[in-house]
């Protein structure tokens, strides 16, 4: 049974990268001790997986093509995105290959899973849009993790791919639909689909599901048929949410196999693995920090900030997250673990998540301009610093602010600490000088009409006016 046209099918190839090819060749294989689903396991990686024992068995003899849907509502992975890549990152590193999948045409449909309301529809253009920056933005994870995993893991002749990013617009843009009828729809049972839970629970709620949400698991099925039968893929990663449309791909697949005059035969075919929904101990949804999502790209959320999301993670969570989010062996977690217990004012394991998780994804650079930021904003080390790292390690944090030198020196310090909006207005911030409440670098301003001087720029451009203890404005000359 033909279930796609030749030409699609040639057009499957995998996508450039030319992020990854410097590290390829630096680091093209690494040493884990511990077997992969074992490993996925003891780190809280995985929440089920079908016939675990076969694919353990699979996984021994060769290495398997595993694929993980990434929905393109947005232009940017956010930390909810690490359980599942640090779970394909698992397998990139024993030598399987790797599949990011971008739902660039089921993107345009909306999935109805752990949804109680139907998607609104987004437009082709924003679709395309956060396809492109997805694509960069996986690249550049894959990247930067090999590079964190380079400095961690010993080297072994285990040859690493890099990864195969596709988008399913690929071969579903160009899919009539009486194509689509005979080659999913009639191996498909509609009971079957009404008893997913993804469906089932919308079917009970008062607004119902519509026919377009209700068919996507029939076009999450049919991607995983396209990539088995292209790439060789064997294995579905998903969130727990996606178990019912991995299940769909899995018969998909053995249906059609087992089809009269599949050559293939009726072996059963493909696994499922999903990896759990991560709460925080508080019992809410990982990954939002004062409501908004915390981003893996620098210009949606600052490296700074990234940073102080995970050093701000509870005493409950540090140790999940570090077996989570890191490589760092267990057994070295486990004595991180009895250390900051016994001293948990010290948030020794609160910082060592900081920066493991900020060098995975930032890159060391990142984890020196996080910790800069922190010295400044929080230590108030600002002796010893450099203009040039201190414009890098503030990038896009509103309390940086960059000025021509008229517009700053000689001007009495009061006006710009309204100005920067460290105080309401200048008669607040005279009040704040006379109750020796405004600072300039760390030293109390002692007269209302002291103005800033060249002598006062620490290197010669920057100068640090603060309000109390809170309020903080950062002036570097452009």
């Amino acid at each position: 049974m033909r279930f796609v046209r030749y030409g699609i099918m040639k057009s499957l190839k995998p996508a450039s990268h030319t992020n990854w090819r410097p590290l390829q060749r630096r680091c093209r294989s690494v040493h884990l001790q511990a077997g992969l689903l074992e490993d996925l396991r003891a780190r809280g990686l995985v929440a089920d997986i079908t016939r675990s024992e076969q694919l353990q068995s699979d996984i021994a003899k060769q290495p398997q093509t595993i694929y993980l849907g990434v929905d393109p509502t947005a232009r940017s992975l956010h930390v909810g995105h690490l359980v599942p890549f640090l779970c394909l990152f698992h397998f990139q590193l024993r030598g399987h290959q790797v599949i990011p999948l971008i739902g660039g045409a089921t993107g345009l449909i909306g999935d109805p899973s752990g949804r109680s309301t139907e998607r609104p529809l987004s437009t082709r253009e924003t679709i395309e849009y956060n396809v492109g920056q997805l694509t960069e933005g996986i690249n550049q994870f894959f990247a930067r993790a090999m590079d964190y995993a380079a400095h961690r893991l010993r080297s072994s002749s285990t040859r690493i791919s890099p990864p195969n990013v596709q988008n399913n617009l690929t071969w579903l843009k160009d899919l009539n639909l009486l194509e689509f009828l005979r080659t999913v729809g009639f191996h498909s049972r509609v009971n079957t689909m009404l008893a997913r839970d993804s469906v089932s629970a919308r079917l009970a709620s008062q607004q119902g599901i519509s026919f377009t949400e209700f068919t996507y698991q029939l076009l999450q099925g049919y991607d995983f048929l396209t990539l088995h039968r292209t790439f060789g893929c064997t294995i579905q990663l998903g969130g727990s949410d996606q178990w019912g449309n991995i299940i769909a791909g899995i018969e998909l697949i053995n249906r059609v196999n087992s089809a009269p005059g599949s050559a293939e035969g009726a072996t059963e075919k493909g696994f499922g693995i999903t990896t759990p929904l991560l709460t925080t101990a508080s019992g809410q949804k990982f990954g939002k920090s004062a409501g908004n999502a915390v981003s893996l790209n620098e210009e949606d959320t600052s490296v700074f900030e990234f940073y102080q999301f995970f050093l701000r993670s509870s005493d409950a969570d540090v140790g999940k997250y570090l077996r989570m989010f890191t490589l760092l062996p267990l057994e070295q977690i486990e004595s991180v673990m009895e250390t900051h217990e016994n001293s948990p004012e010290a948030r020794a394991a609160q910082r060592l998540l900081a920066e493991e998780v900020t060098e995975l994804v930032h890159g060391r650079d990142g984890v020196a301009r996080a910790q800069l930021a922190t010295k400044i904003l929080y230590d108030r080390v600002i002796s010893t610093v450099r203009a040039d790292d201190v414009l890098a390690a503030l990038r896009g944090n509103p309390v940086l602010h960059l000025c021509d030198v008229s517009e700053v020196v000689d001007v009495p310090l009061t006006k710009l600490a309204a100005t920067f909006r460290i105080a309401t207005s200048n008669s607040a911030a005279r009040q704040l000088v006379s109750a020796k409440g405004l600072y300039l670098n760390n030293v109390p301003v002692a007269d209302v009409y002291q103005k800033l001087s060249a002598a006062d720029l620490v290197d010669g451009r920057l100068a640090f006016l603060r309000a109390g203890s809170q309020k903080l404005a950062v002036v570097a000359l452009k």
